[in-house]
């Protein structure tokens, strides 16, 4: 696959921004979470956390040729829309849609899932075959991640608690793991969205993502946390928790350990499932009013893409 066979026809060109959309929307949405507790705790500045994110996310993407190929994979085989255009556009606005709504209010949803749910509501609308495996890999992955998140977010505080360090170790550990937490998103949602570019040319060969697909989806994410990133982390990391540097670490901490567990295993996740979860183990105090706001999102995300995805596929393919 060629860079120029991405917009070979006025279809395939269609989908390919369309795709690039969704990944630019998942860097205003999802990767800011990375560094949301960093931010809250003053461990960087909102410009240093946003820049920080934007280029661990892009080294993240670009390691996952080397140990993302399971997570693509995955979604790849998901659905059976290889070579659909008009499917793949339809299952990429319906994502497009979901998240720019959610991000006006602040509130983190999963592109992951979002667009996992697209690609099955197109695949239903055509009457296609649905890999029950894919998705049950997508279910498995979602319980391991949130609670993983969750109880890792609680035993890194409780096990953090126990040290007594200088602040600055806090601080300084505080940004390593923000800059580790950026590199697992990069690492775990590039493949996935990578994966959707190749479904619109369709298998040819043994599947492989290329290294120039890789650089662009990077770069695309990246450009989306630095453009439109800071609405996300006020949510997140000033507003639902409060932290300290300690708890912030923690969370970090959990949260990159859910994220690469859950893509050694080859498991599509959501990094913002997880990151969110760990603040919320690791916090001391959680606002539950803005924490029930981003649950209620969270379990409309998968109806609301799949049943906009189905219909806007019905549109298309008139």
């Amino acid at each position: 696959m060629q860079f120029s066979d991405l917009f070979a026809t006025p279809l395939s060109a269609a989908v390919a921004v369309a795709a690039l959309g969704v990944l630019f929307v998942n860097g205003w949405t999802d990767a800011p979470n990375a560094i949301a507790s960093a931010v809250a705790t003053n461990a960087l500045s909102m410009r240093q956390g946003v820049l920080l994110a934007g280029v661990m996310n892009a080294l993240g993407g670009l390691a996952a040729l080397l140990i993302g190929q399971k997570v693509a994979q995955t979604v790849y085989f998901m659905g059976d829309l290889s070579a659909d255009g008009a499917a793949l556009a339809a299952a990429l606005a319906a994502v497009i849609l979901w998240a720019v709504a959610a991000w006006r209010f602040g509130i983190p949803t999963s592109e992951s899932h979002g667009l996992m749910a697209s690609i099955l509501g197109a695949t239903v609308a055509l009457g296609g075959a649905v890999s029950m495996v894919a998705v049950w890999r997508m279910v498995s992955g979602l319980i391991l991640s949130v609670s993983l998140g969750f109880l890792g977010g609680r035993f890194f505080s409780y096990f953090l608690g126990k040290l007594r360090a200088p602040q600055r170790f806090w601080q300084g550990g505080q940004v390593v793991s923000a800059g580790l937490m950026a590199f697992a998103h990069g690492l775990q949602d590039t493949p996935k969205f990578a994966s959707v570019l190749l479904l619109c040319q369709g298998m040819q060969g043994e599947f492989e993502l290329p290294f120039w697909l890789m650089l662009l989806c990077s770069g695309v994410i990246s450009l989306g946390t630095l453009l439109g990133g800071g609405r996300i982390i006020r949510k997140v990391g000033g507003a639902m928790v409060q932290m300290d540097l300690q708890s912030g670490f923690a969370a970090d901490l959990a949260g990159t350990f859910s994220l690469l567990l859950s893509t050694f295993q080859g498991l599509p996740v959501s990094t913002t499932h997880a990151k969110t979860c760990a603040m919320m183990g690791a916090a001391g105090k959680v606002d539950l009013k803005i924490a029930a706001s981003m649950f209620v999102a969270w379990l409309l995300t998968f109806p609301a893409c799949f049943f906009l995805s189905f219909f806007l596929t019905m549109l298309f393919t008139i």
